[in-house]
């Protein structure tokens, strides 16, 4: 089998990897291979024609394939080989990949490796939804690839199931071609998207949001979707009883939350977060492998492009640094925990201590609150929130961590 050599190679093309690579190849990477399954780089991007990417990268308002572009012309401007349609097959401890390009197959080895593969989203299977099997049930990213890239309109009457931001997004979008977006059900009691686009993706167009709702059936008997029951949620999230109700609709869109794509991650044995469904990482993002690196949704879902690609800079110049002998594996390290109120922190562990960032998600939302970072019963920083939501990651930084004084963290909501 044929088999090449890179100093650093990084598996996805989409936000996160084209960051990555970027910030190697400044970081003085010059053997660097960046793969891409499709045809083209920017992933997600290049169908998400709304604005609001960029506004903490660049200081403006991007549509999203405005701001691929902007990474895009970087990395073509840095020089840095590009392998696109080319998938990944297998990744070793060793950081041998195993790619396939157009029926050939090759193995390459590499110093280090940045995880950036993006997540997908959850299907019909993945929520148990009773009924018929009909045409019309999309995810609505899948809807958006329609409508965006392709000029194919789903349907007319919509139902959204989840009021995740790529759902909220599409009412608008849909509302905008022409169709009728029926309602919007969420089983939370509280939206699972950003406010901003409540308010400006749903409130603005008189599109209504149930919350504690959810579809218990879908019909179509003929092949073709008609309508879907929905019902009221209790406190256990199941259906009350006397509370089901018809709504008539030839399309239903699932906007019910977001997979890091991690089976290449799991089948390197790499150590896999249960709540963030990523890799278990330190503060340079480095995985339990030495010289695999993650980044972006593959690491865990983000609210903001910016914020991806903030981290896999980071990711990039770690991996970089690493591939040049001058990124140790650092120390066993100490334990990031997620405390009262919090759902999940990354990283996980510190092993470095310098200029430490954690990102984390809340699990309920809350005003003015105080989060704190503690060692045991010592409090090591606070920041007071004065609004706090599971759709919105918080990040908080806490500089240089001691690891010879301070032996675990944990980040709690107060």
């Amino acid at each position: 089998m044929i088999r090449e050599r890179h100093d650093l190679v990084i598996v996805g093309g989409g936000p996160a990897g084209l960051a990555a690579a970027a910030a190697a190849r400044e970081a003085g990477c010059d053997d660097l291979l960046l793969i891409e399954r499709d045809r083209n780089l920017g992933g997600i991007l290049n169908q998400c024609i709304h604005d609001g990417f960029g506004i903490h990268a660049f200081k403006e308002a991007l549509s999203g394939p405005e701001y691929a572009d902007r990474f895009i012309r970087k990395v073509q401007s840095l020089g840095i080989c590009v392998m696109e349609k080319t998938i990944v097959l297998e990744l070793s401890k060793e950081k041998i990949l195993r790619v396939s390009r157009e029926g050939e197959t090759k193995e390459i080895e590499a110093k280090s490796v940045v995880l950036a593969m993006g997540c997908r989203e959850r299907t019909r299977g993945a929520l148990s939804i009773p009924g018929h099997r009909p045409a019309g049930v999309y995810t609505a990213g899948m809807v958006q690839n329609l409508v965006n890239l392709e000029n194919i309109m789903p349907g007319k009457h919509v139902v959204i199931l989840g009021s995740g931001d790529i759902g909220l997004i599409m009412a608008r979008r849909l509302t905008l071609e022409g169709a009728k977006v029926e309602a919007v059900f969420e089983v939370l009691p509280y939206s699972s998207g950003l406010n901003r686009n409540i308010r400006q993706c749903l409130d603005d167009y008189g599109i209504p949001l149930y919350l504690a709702t959810t579809v218990i059936d879908i019909h179509g008997p003929n092949g073709r979707l008609e309508g879907v029951t929905v019902a009221q949620v209790d406190e256990k999230r199941r259906p009350v009883k006397g509370t089901e109700r018809f709504v008539p609709c030839d399309t239903l869109l699932l906007s019910v939350g977001l997979i890091p794509e991690n089976e290449l991650t799991r089948g390197a044995g790499i150590t896999i977060d249960e709540a963030t469904q990523g890799a278990f990482v330190d503060d340079s993002l480095m995985t339990k492998i030495p010289g695999v690196f993650a980044c972006g949704n593959v690491l865990h879902v983000h609210d903001l492009v910016d914020f991806v690609s903030i981290e896999a800079a980071r990711a990039g110049r770690n991996a970089a640094l690493y591939a040049a002998g001058r990124h140790s594996s650092g120390t066993e390290g100490i334990a990031v925990k997620a405390g009262r109120g919090v759902r999940y922190v990354v990283p996980q562990r510190v092993s470095h201590g310098e200029d430490v960032s954690l990102a984390f998600r809340v699990t309920d939302p809350s005003r003015d609150r105080v989060i704190e970072v503690s060692d045991g019963e010592r409090v090591i920083k606070t920041s007071r929130e004065a609004r706090l939501h599971p759709a919105e990651m918080v990040w908080l930084n806490l500089g240089t961590v001691d690891l010879n004084v301070i032996k675990s963290l944990e980040v709690r909501v107060r």
